[in-house]
């Protein structure tokens, strides 16, 4: 076997372990580096916000498939149609009955903008610190409050997740806040290590997933007490029996309340503003330093 230094020379150049580790995007997306991508999530999260002076934030958690009105009766109109021409056709008609409800659950999108414009315009007056209007940076109840307060010349984050599905940010978010993350358990870190307050609007398995998860930092001490305020009291009483938990044992009487309900935008920030003023800490006409404090989430 004839041997070339210079053929081999080259080889050696263009081969993989020849690369330096910070260049070597294969190593870097390898299993034993997941720690790594883990902590450099976290830095990088991190150095954006202080970068950004991002002290303090409302998250707005909530689903995907909530849709604005115009959008909602476009997709009724035509399921509509489509049943018209097969009105025996159950597959139809059960699209059709989801359709018609989804029209009905859009008024949560326009809740959701709202509570993010009164926030940004409660911020912009100065009466109040500036809280940054943050979500999963997705469609739906996400866009709505980050459009909200977009609308209103406000800040506005989104903390997006990469999906098996193709999707992307919507496009109310400051771009210069706008994070995109790999792993959910970094994702929700961020979501609560300046959170102020929650407002959970109705949603699928994501906003239940990070819903409970909140309550249970808070339940259990982890995180400092924060107001979760849950949006659309007939949706969440339909769906989870709280009273139940305690009947059973499960939960203690006074962890009920560790939440409360709202209908209304106007509602839901009169419970941000409620829980801070029994504490001595009015959110309006408040001195800025209190909020300049870190939560005790880790």
């Amino acid at each position: 076997m004839n041997f070339d230094p210079a053929v081999n020379r080259k080889q050696i150049q263009s081969s993989p372990t020849y690369r330096m580790a910070e260049d070597d995007a294969e190593f870097i997306k390898s299993s034993p580096l997941r720690p790594m991508r883990v902590a450099m999530e976290l830095m990088k999260a991190e150095i954006v916000q202080q970068r950004e002076k991002i002290v303090a934030t409302i998250v707005v958690f909530g689903g995907t498939r909530i849709m604005k009105r115009s959008q909602a009766e476009l997709a009724l109109a035509e399921a509509q149609e489509a049943l018209a021409r097969s009105p025996g056709n159950a597959q139809l008609q059960a699209t059709a009955a989801l359709a018609q409800g989804r029209v009905q659950r859009s008024r949560y999108y326009d809740d959701a903008r709202e509570f993010g414009r009164i926030v940004a315009e409660a911020c912009a007056c100065g009466s109040c610190p500036e809280f940054v209007i943050t979500t999963g940076g997705g469609p739906g109840v996400m866009e709505a409050a980050n459009r909200g307060a977009r609308e209103a010349n406000g800040r506005t984050m989104g903390l997006n997740i990469t999906l098996p599905t193709e999707q992307e940010p919507n496009p109310y978010i400051n771009p210069e806040l706008c994070l995109q993350f790999h792993y959910f358990a970094v994702r929700k870190i961020n979501f609560l290590v300046r959170a102020r307050a929650l407002v959970a609007f109705p949603g699928g398995y994501g906003t239940l997933d990070e819903l409970f998860e909140t309550l249970t930092l808070i339940q259990t001490g982890v995180m400092e007490r924060v107001p979760v305020v849950l949006f659309g009291s007939e949706w969440w009483k339909k769906l989870i029996n709280f009273e139940m938990l305690v009947e059973e044992g499960m939960i203690a009487p006074q962890d009920i309340g560790l939440f409360t309900y709202a209908d209304t935008a106007k509602e839901a920030w009169e419970d941000i503003r409620s829980f801070y003023a029994a504490r001595g800490m009015a959110v309006e006409g408040s001195p800025l330093h209190p909020w300049s404090k870190r939560p005790t989430a880790h």
